[in-house]
This record gives structure tokens, C-alpha cells and sequence, in this order.
């Protein structure tokens, strides 16, 4: 059986390298991100790593510090502090900010990201 926790962590681990590729290599094809029950904000594998890239591009100094985690079944769960940093394109700053991400895996591979907040 997978570890699922360990592939949620080496996902954040891309995400503060802001290595979008990696990160999704880690996804299913059809796989997303959205808010908890709610709207999906990067649909796929592909529109989530072309969001993330312009993330990235926009705070070059974001980073998700994992404060708390579970797994449960095919979920993990993690407590994130998310912090941006200045923008790149003159954007006011975003304060850092609390999250629970809710990942959840088919067959080794997330197939989904909600997040509250």
C-alpha cells in the first residue's frame, strides 16, 4: 500500500521548491484543487501546474509549512502557515495565513486537493 503521507509530504516539499512539474507528477491526470466543497480553483494535472507556475511567478518567496498532520484511509491532512512574501508584480502583500489541506489518493497517486479556510 502506498504511503500516502509521505507523498503528500514530498508534494509540499515541490510546492516550497516551487517546483510545479514535480509537484503534479505526484497527481492523477484528472486531478485538482479546489476549496472544501466548493469551487475547483486548478482543474488537472496541467491546470494545476500552469497555475502554480504563475504562483510562483507572482510570490517567489512562497512556502506552506506543515504544522499538524493525519492520514486517514485514502486522506491526508495538513495543517499549512502560508506565507507569500512580497509579490512580483506590485500586488499588495498577502498576510500569511492558516489552512487545512485534505489530500486524497487513488492507487499512489492525489487525485485531489480541498482546502478550508
Amino acid at each position: 500500500m502506498p504511503d500516502n503521507l509521505a507523498i503528500a509530504e514530498q508534494m509540499i516539499a515541490h510546492y516550497n521548491a516551487q517546483d510545479a512539474d514535480a509537484y503534479v507528477s505526484l497527481m492523477t491526470d484528472d486531478a485538482c484543487e479546489a476549496t472544501y466543497r466548493g469551487a475547483v480553483l486548478r482543474d488537472g494535472r496541467e491546470g494545476t501546474r500552469s497555475g502554480l507556475k504563475a504562483a510562483f511567478k507572482t510570490w517567489p518567496q512562497n512556502r506552506a509549512e506543515i504544522r499538524e498532520r493525519q492520514a486517514i484511509g485514502d486522506y491526508v491532512l495538513f495543517r499549512e502557515y502560508v506565507t507569500r512574501g512580497p509579490s512580483s508584480d506590485g500586488s499588495a502583500l498577502v498576510e500569511p495565513f492558516e489552512v487545512v489541506a485534505i489530500y486524497s489518493f487513488e492507487d499512489g497517486l492525489c487525485c485531489r486537493v480541498e482546502f478550508v479556510r
